[in-house]
């Protein structure tokens, strides 16, 4: 990773969102440094545990980083509906041309959107790290969300990641 993790106490997120010159970095910016030593620690422990297991491991505390994620958004935005999470896609997820996507459909009670290109499945693939990527970031999604607004459920049938042509969110408030 290169330099050390820091807690921020206001966010309680395991990594600093500040670079050194203390200006935020993008999301993108985060996994490209998170991602190399994340891999590392994953191939580790399958060599010990086993790869599933690892992946287990993994995956849970993922989803975890992503829960307290979401409710730390939501309170950044000052509420969690759709229109807000508007602003975390456009503002966090897609910040420095992460992501290229279309909003189909916005209503009061969804949200529809395909991404086009995805930068952190090409980040992924650069680092050599590919197979993890869908554990890293899209397994984020439905975690982030829920916490974000536990009213919303997202529905997704395809990623980038995965090898298909776009991600498709689609994600309904109950």
């Amino acid at each position: 990773m290169g330099m050390a993790l820091e807690t921020n106490t206001t966010d309680h997120s395991p990594v600093n969102d500040m670079g050194r010159s203390g200006q935020q970095i993008s999301t993108l910016k985060r996994r490209e440094l998170q991602a190399p030593l994340i891999a590392e620690l994953i191939r580790g422990f399958a060599a010990e545990i086993g790869y599933e297991k690892a992946m287990q491991v993994a995956g849970r505390a993922v989803e975890q980083d992503a829960i307290r994620s979401g409710k730390m958004m939501a309170e950044k935005y000052g509420g969690n509906g759709l229109q807000e999470l508007v602003c975390v896609l456009i503002e966090g997820w897609a910040e420095d041309d992460a992501l290229e996507f279309t909003i189909l459909e916005q209503t009061e009670q969804g949200l529809s959107f395909d991404v086009t290109r995805c930068r952190y499945a090409e980040l992924y693939e650069k680092l050599g790290v590919k197979e993890f990527g869908s554990c890293l970031s899209c397994a984020r999604d439905p975690a982030f969300i829920k916490a974000f607004n536990p009213r919303m459920n997202l529905i997704r049938t395809r990623t980038i990641m995965q090898g298909d042509s776009i991600c498709d969110f689609r994600i309904n408030m109950e």
